[in-house]
């Protein structure tokens, strides 16, 4: 089987590529390489393995690659929103117009299996969990944009959404910028961290299981197709003073504070449920804690502020 990612040398495609390789699907992966990585250099062993530097947003780089492609796993994107917010036109059209255009240039039997993300659901109503039913209320442009593609996503029989909770751990093209990855390097670097809005409660889910996802997704295509789908952790919907003191149990001389004045411009508050994927069979297998240990581990090496979207 023939998978075409867009974005796969990212954080989340620097993980999954070389899973799928190894799983014997062949992989093509279109990346601009806009952080002049290089996270795929050892998917390079594989015959079975192609990579294209371009843009996912160049029609006629695209359509010429669509047509070769049992799934498409759209992963370019411009996240977080510090970046977003830089640059608002590279983010509409990347997020949002690039996978219109995809819906659009493949045919109704090729597969897509898309990662949206549960900021769509902005400020939920507190005390209630956020199911897929819930209604949609981005309060970014990152939010919005995916959400609007989502809805294209959706439109197609052939598709399955996954809205990924907040992501952690240790990528091979790493990001400090998340917030368990940015709590966890503060507590080691830092050994402190001043957290604002502490009380603002957020799902997670780590990588590996990103990519478990993924995999379940292709493995279950059928049963599954035509749904979003909440992908975290049932028992990580986590305040960051929560998330702050399971950090403390690995680092005890961790400290943290919540600031009494200022906010935080990421107004997300929320929790989920998961209880969808969980139905389909789907069995997470990185708890927190275990994330937490890995990306100590991580920062032991890494200490370098450019493994950040911004």
């Amino acid at each position: 089987m023939k998978v075409l990612i867009t974005g796969g040398a990212g954080y989340i495609g620097s993980v999954l590529t070389p899973t799928l390789l190894k799983r014997g699907y062949e992989v093509t992966v279109v990346d601009n390489f806009m952080f002049h990585q290089n996270s795929l250099a050892d998917c390079c062993q594989y015959e079975t393995f192609n990579v294209v530097r371009g843009d996912c947003r160049d029609e006629s780089l695209m359509k010429d690659l669509v047509k070769d492609a049992d799934v498409i796993i759209p992963l370019a994107a411009l996240v977080g929103a510090p970046l977003c917010n830089r640059d608002k036109i590279a983010t509409e059209t990347t997020n949002r117009d690039a996978i219109q255009m995809l819906c659009r240039l493949a045919s109704k039997e090729q597969r897509f299996l898309v990662p949206i993300t549960n900021s769509g659901y902005g400020v939920g109503e507190k005390g209630k969990f956020c199911t897929e039913e819930s209604p949609l209320r981005p309060i970014s442009t990152y939010g919005v944009t995916k959400v609007e593609a989502e809805k294209a996503i959706l439109e197609r029989e052939n598709s399955i959404s996954f809205r990924l909770a907040t992501v952690f751990g240790m990528s091979p093209r790493m990001r400090i910028d998340l917030l368990v990855n940015d709590f966890v390097y503060r507590a080691v670097t830092d050994r402190t961290v001043v957290v604002f809005e502490g009380h603002f409660k957020r799902n997670y889910i780590h990588i590996r299981d990103v990519v478990n996802v993924f995999l379940h997704g292709l493995d279950n295509f059928e049963a599954m197709k035509g749904k979003p789908y909440n992908v975290g952790l049932e028992d990580a919907n986590l305040s960051k003073l929560e998330l702050c003191a399971e950090i403390q149990k690995q680092i005890p001389n961790f400290v943290y504070m919540e600031a009494p004045i200022g906010e935080d411009p990421d107004k997300r508050d929320y929790i989920v449920s998961n209880a969808r994927i969980l139905s389909t069979g789907f069995e997470p297998q990185w708890p927190l804690s275990r994330g937490i240990k890995e990306l100590i581990k991580g920062y032991t090496m890494i200490r370098n502020t450019i493994y950040s979207n911004v």
